[in-house]
């Protein structure tokens, strides 16, 4: 998931963040993205601010006209032993290390940054404020997106296509009813409280 077009700059920013901090299933995703100042893509926004449709079509215009880019995960597994912050981090770490053009500075969504080789700027509201991370935001988002529906066909009853993992009514609902699946987060609240009646009560031995 990385493309290369161009290496000679002696100054480039990598945008960073990520998708899917939030939902109760799947793992969460994040990009980096170097755009080229000589092939500006308009319409960049948070991805959050933008349709799916537009999501899309933004995302095939990174693909093309970015300098590099690149995408990562930390899994289910991952995000439950070392808790979601740390495993956004380490998807942002990885996604830095797959870029094929080494960034001289990558600029991170929020206020924290993971351990990179190369310096690094923690930027609050960044993919509001920074065209690159505002980038990333969107590969993250349709990537993630993207598993979701693959996960849909393969865990049909909990809705994944409509609500992405997050906890709406309609998935903790099918969290009751159906009990918990491989992809779902054990550590998160809602899960933790299934997987508590799935196992029953526990009693300590006198």
């Amino acid at each position: 998931m990385q493309t290369l077009q161009q290496t000679s700059s002696k100054h480039l920013i990598a945008g960073v963040d990520e998708a899917g901090r939030g939902p109760l299933a799947g793992p969460v995703i994040a990009a980096a993205v170097i755009l080229d100042p000589a092939r500006p893509i308009e319409g960049l926004a948070d991805s959050k601010q933008l349709s799916e449709k537009q999501r899309e079509r933004l995302f095939q215009e990174i693909r093309h006209r970015a300098l590099a880019w690149s995408a990562a995960r930390a899994t289910v597994i991952e995000i439950d032993r070392i808790n979601i912050l740390q495993a956004s981090l380490l998807a942002m770490q990885r996604a830095v290390q797959r870029l094929l053009v080494a960034p001289s500075i990558a600029l991170i969504d929020g206020n924290k940054c993971p351990v990179l080789s190369c310096p690094s700027q923690a930027i609050v509201k960044g993919d509001e404020l920074e065209p690159a991370i505002s980038a990333a935001s969107i590969v993250a988002k349709v990537l993630r997106d993207r598993i979701m529906l693959m996960l849909d066909k393969k865990y049909p009853c909990y809705g994944f296509a409509k609500h992405k993992g997050y906890p709406t009514a309609m998935h903790v609902k099918a969290l009751q009813c159906h009990g918990s699946s491989r992809v779902h987060r054990r550590s998160f609240a809602p899960v933790t409280l299934v997987l508590q009646r799935e196992e029953g009560p526990r009693y300590l031995e006198p």
